[in-house]
């Protein structure tokens, strides 16, 4: 049997060979992504083009700091004392299951060191066939939470929305929720583009089968990025899209159950 697209798009480490990482940038105190005061680690590599994406600078595989898992965590370890007692490290990206290797090993080694471990991901990577089936089991052994953002419920206009199928993102999903992982759902509100009632009824829906998520995040969709597309050179399709009103957000919220 050939390889999956994802499996051939995951940055693995070779046999005999150190584990690297591409470290796009660090925040040393970050608040809003998973609990606490946290020290946050944007991975560089994306498989998907979101068309609202505020860090295209994160799509290339080749770009970033080359690090071991070792030199990321000593360097986060120093703002330790602000954590408190619900913070930790969050690794996000770009994709940070395209380095899927390397960030096993640095959640590992955190656990060693009794620090909370979330994984910001939109699950594109995610598939039950092996290798990476067997890579994501050990990983989620050192992963205490998973902020899984789902960009769209409909297939299809998932796809429009980010070049890729969202079917085997939702699948992780429920692979989540069999192991007892826990996570948070995230969904970035796009008017015209990701609130219709529909999408979000069916989106309600879909969370509704899973027995593990502790909290369901809306969050606006921004122009703060829009600069880097325009110094990378690539056309931005959603140049006239203004971010959401507080009552289309409030509205969203009452869709999707959220107090």
């Amino acid at each position: 049997m050939g390889k999956s697209v994802e499996q051939e798009a995951v940055m693995s480490a070779k046999a005999g060979e150190p584990v690297l990482g591409r470290i796009h940038s660090t925040e040393s105190f970050g608040s809003a992504d998973g609990p606490g005061v946290r020290y946050l680690i944007f991975l560089q590599g994306c498989n998907m083009r979101c068309r609202y994406c505020h860090n295209p600078d994160t799509w290339s595989k080749e770009g970033g700091t080359l690090q071991t898992p070792e030199e990321v965590l000593r360097q986060a370890l120093r703002y330790r004392r602000y954590w408190g007692r619900n913070g930790g490290i969050t690794v996000s990206g770009g994709e940070a299951l395209l380095q899927i290797d390397f960030l096993t090993e640095l959640f590992r080694l955190a656990k060693e060191q009794n620090v909370h471990t979330t994984l910001d991901t939109s699950g594109n990577p995610f598939t039950r066939e092996e290798p990476f089936y067997g890579k994501f089991e050990e990983l989620m052994k050192y992963s205490d939470l998973f902020l899984l953002d789902i960009k769209h419920a409909d297939s299809d206009t998932h796809r429009e929305l980010t070049g890729h199928s969202n079917d085997n993102i939702l699948d992780m999903a429920r692979c989540l929720s069999e192991h007892g992982k826990p996570m948070w759902i995230r969904h970035v509100l796009v008017p015209g583009v990701t609130d219709s009632e529909d999408a979000l009824a069916r989106l309600r829906e879909f969370i509704d089968e899973l027995s593990t998520v502790e909290r369901v995040e809306i969050l606006p969709y921004h122009t703060l990025g829009v600069f880097k597309w325009k110094e990378l050179g690539i056309p931005y399709t959603l140049e006239h899209t203004l971010p959401p009103s507080h009552e289309e957000m409030e509205r969203a919220k009452r869709l999707l159950g959220i107090d």
